[in-house]
């Protein structure tokens, strides 16, 4: 007798559908000679001098456990980039959780926050992870969207309207996947007087691509109001700044109430972070890993330009990024939908980008392109965007 698997699974997991971004990326690994442009990994290697010191604590034995928040050297590397990147205090000892990659710091926090029935007001287009998160947790994700027409950054008037008597937290996350979109200080000191008419609403601040801003040397962020000192957990990490992906390594920091239930998850399901991955850190946080950021970035910032060129060529319209390594360009002048533009452009002209409806409704209309890719592949992509979206609106491609 054979069981029905349909009625065992778990009906909020059905609910969550699957990540568009995989879909695309997966049918591109299928084809020959793909350029991808979809996934947001950085094709840097991880400096040398950050990965010399992961293999060194191999060869010095570190291949057991580590407590569960973290390594104190790891914690307190972690504590000093802060301070010095945003001038603000959190203490090892109780502040801050070493996670594996930011995404566990996203589900810990939202697991440790909702009950079922809470409202998180969730800004997109954002990154795929965070309405699942809520979802998971049995809370209500409550959408607040952001157009091109105020390039993509959140606006007080829009998160007042949300906030009811049921709102626990709001997830917000700049530089923004898939947008780029950045929100500089004076953009947040609205977001900080709505937050302060609800003293009783917490943040978790997604600021994974918090080093990828060109517009900008110091990050953005509500942690450096003191007023919210007390309100916010950061989510962070070494993934894309320091092209880390695969140390799964990433943190999160907090006042000590928040960040002790968000342990206390962390130690049931995961235990603790890699400890190879937590002593590569230490380099990766101290001062002397500043200046790997910037070239990087640098690099960035060059085919960030290329691409708006690019973009501008075609005929498509996008508005300036000035964060993460994403170009989020409408293609309503095509007159295709953002996943039959995706799916036609792949199979027509071997890229592979995003379709922008991934990131939530207000994505629809839009596409997101990687610039963590060879200089090489992007303008090859760009020479062939302006082919696809002539050929489209001549109607050679249907």
């Amino acid at each position: 007798m054979s069981i029905d698997y349909e009625n065992k699974i778990s009906q909020t997991v059905k609910a969550v559908p699957p990540s568009a971004i995989r879909k695309f990326f997966d049918l591109a690994s299928e084809m020959k000679n793909v350029i991808s442009l979809s996934i947001g990994e950085p094709d840097f290697v991880t400096p040398w001098s950050i990965r010399e010191v992961g293999i060194d604590s191999l060869i010095d034995g570190y291949t057991h456990y580590s407590p569960n928040s973290g390594y104190t050297d790891s914690k307190t590397a972690i504590s000093g980039y802060i301070k010095r990147r945003y001038g603000t205090d959190y203490d090892p000892d109780g502040q801050i959780l070493i996670t594996v990659g930011g995404s566990e710091g996203i589900d810990l926090a939202a697991r440790a926050l909702i009950d079922p029935g809470d409202e998180v007001i969730i800004v997109e287009p954002c990154f795929v992870a965070y309405k699942a998160a809520v979802m998971f947790a049995h809370g209500v994700p409550v959408v607040v969207e952001t157009t091109q027409e105020n390039d993509f950054k959140l606006k007080a008037e829009d998160l007042e309207a949300a906030i009811t008597d049921k709102t626990k937290f709001i997830i917000i996350g700049f530089p923004s996947n898939p947008t780029g979109a950045v929100m500089d200080m004076e953009d947040l000191k609205p977001i900080r007087d709505v937050l302060m008419r609800h003293p009783d609403i917490i943040v978790i601040s997604d600021e994974l691509y918090c080093e990828l801003n060109y517009a900008d040397d110091k990050p953005s962020s509500l942690i450096r109001f003191p007023e919210l000192h007390d309100r916010v957990i950061m989510i962070n990490g070494f993934s894309k700044s320091y092209a880390m992906t695969g140390f799964r390594i990433g943190y999160a920091v907090g006042p000590k109430e928040l960040i002790a239930p968000m342990t206390k998850i962390h130690q049931y399901c995961i235990m603790s972070a890699p400890s190879t991955s937590q002593f590569a850190i230490i380099k990766a946080a101290a001062e002397t890993g500043d200046s790997l950021i910037r070239e990087m970035r640098d690099e960035y910032n060059h085919r960030r330009r290329v691409i708006l060129k690019g973009l501008s060529d075609a005929g498509l319209e996008c508005f300036v990024p000035y964060g993460a390594f994403y170009a989020f360009p409408s293609i309503r002048s095509t007159g295709l939908s953002s996943e039959e533009f995706c799916e036609k452009f792949l199979m027509n002209k071997g890229v592979a980008i995003v379709p922008g409806n991934a990131f939530g409704r207000c994505g629809e209309g839009h596409v997101r392109i990687s610039y963590a890719a060879s200089m090489e592949n992007i303008k090859t992509a760009m020479e062939r965007i302006g082919e696809f979206a002539e050929e489209v609106r001549k109607g050679i491609i249907k």
